[in-house]
């Protein structure tokens, strides 16, 4: 496996919110998948409503890294004090 790091920063009101998304490169994709490249952020969004931590598939590096971005885009970041046990 190889590994990719990118960083991006979500521009939203509050200023901006840095992001660090690593890929994972598998030399053979994992069983059950046909795809070798997954991409995921290092913290999640949404967190009022339906916390998730942004992530994405695809047959190249682009792809995974444009879905995961997609999805940080997508919904807010509300904060690490939103995020409840």
């Amino acid at each position: 496996m190889q590994v990719h790091h990118f960083s991006i920063i979500k521009q939203q009101c509050g200023g901006g919110v840095p992001f660090n998304i690593t890929i994972k490169e598998f030399a053979v994709p994992p069983p059950g998948q046909r795809l070798r490249f997954y991409a995921e952020a290092d913290k999640p969004v949404n967190q009022k409503s339906a916390s998730f931590v942004p992530c994405g598939w695809g047959t190249s590096i682009f792809s995974a890294l444009g879905d995961c971005v997609r999805l940080i885009r997508q919904f807010p970041y509300e904060g690490d004090e939103a995020v409840t046990s």
